[in-house]
Formats: structure tokens, sequence, C-alpha cells
């Protein structure tokens, strides 16, 4: 009797195909179909509180050019908007394999009132967008002496 290894992400992996064929991959994306077709795609972002106790927001845009990035703040929800191109000088029928994804993408953050608005900046450098929320200076705690009588 030969020894099986025992891999219990199989059986999720599976499970999770199973599922998919009764949902119709209405809410998947397969990257076993056809290896040269990709749908939608949104970038990886982080999100994180600085020093100063404002927000920052990275996204990782690789590929993309600045002129293809869109970033409004409007009613406290701050919305960045793309797009990856393919090269187009390359034929459908030279790939052999296509695991990027490209096309337009859209993400909304909605931001919290003690957000300044008016003082966002962002920053483009090596395919990484930095956005920095700061807080309004009525927002930012300060601290208080309390006297003794």
């Amino acid at each position: 009797m030969s020894m099986v290894r025992f891999d219990p992400f199989r059986d999720l992996a599976t499970m999770q195909d199973r599922i998919n064929r009764i949902f119709g991959d209405a809410y998947t994306r397969r990257f076993d179909d056809d290896l040269t077709q990709r749908g939608e795609w949104s970038p990886a972002v982080d999100i994180y509180e600085n020093a100063d106790q404002g927000i920052v927001l990275t996204a990782e845009l690789p590929g993309i050019a600045r002129e293809d990035i869109d970033l409004r703040v409007e009613h406290n929800t701050l919305t960045l908007r793309g797009e990856r191109k393919r090269d187009t000088s390359i034929k459908q029928e030279q790939y052999h394999r296509v695991e990027r994804a490209y096309g337009a993408f859209s993400r909304s953050f909605s931001l919290p009132s003690r957000i300044d608005t008016e003082q966002v900046r962002a920053e483009f450098k090596e395919g990484l967008l930095i956005i920095t929320l700061p807080v309004k200076a009525a927002a930012k705690p300060r601290q208080i002496e309390v006297a003794i009588s």
C-alpha cells in the first residue's frame, strides 16, 4: 500500500469548484479557464494611520500610466479609478499565458468626517499611488491641563 499525502486544501478547492458551478461562476474569477481572458480587477490597497493621525492609503498600480488614474474626493468619499491597458503591439494569438488582469477599475472608500478633504495629497512613484489624508486641525486631540484647586 502506498502512502498518500493528506492535502486539506485539495478538498476545499474541489468543494469551491462545485459551488462555483452551482452559482454559474457569477462571483468568481477562474484562472484555469481560457488563459487569455480576464475580467474586472481592482488594485490591492493598504490603509493605515500615520504619526500625525492622518490616514494614508497606498494602492498598487503597476503598469498604469499616471494619466490613466482618476482620483476624486466627493461627499467624504474617496474614489480611485483607472485603467491598465494591454500592450496592443502583441497580438492575441501570440500569447501563451496571461495572468495579469487588464481593464478599468474603480474603488471607493468612505472617509471619516475628521479628514480635511481640501488638503488631500497624492504621489505616484514606482507603481504605488500614495494618498495622504490629513486630519482637520480642530479634530486633532489636544492635551488639557487639569488645574488643582
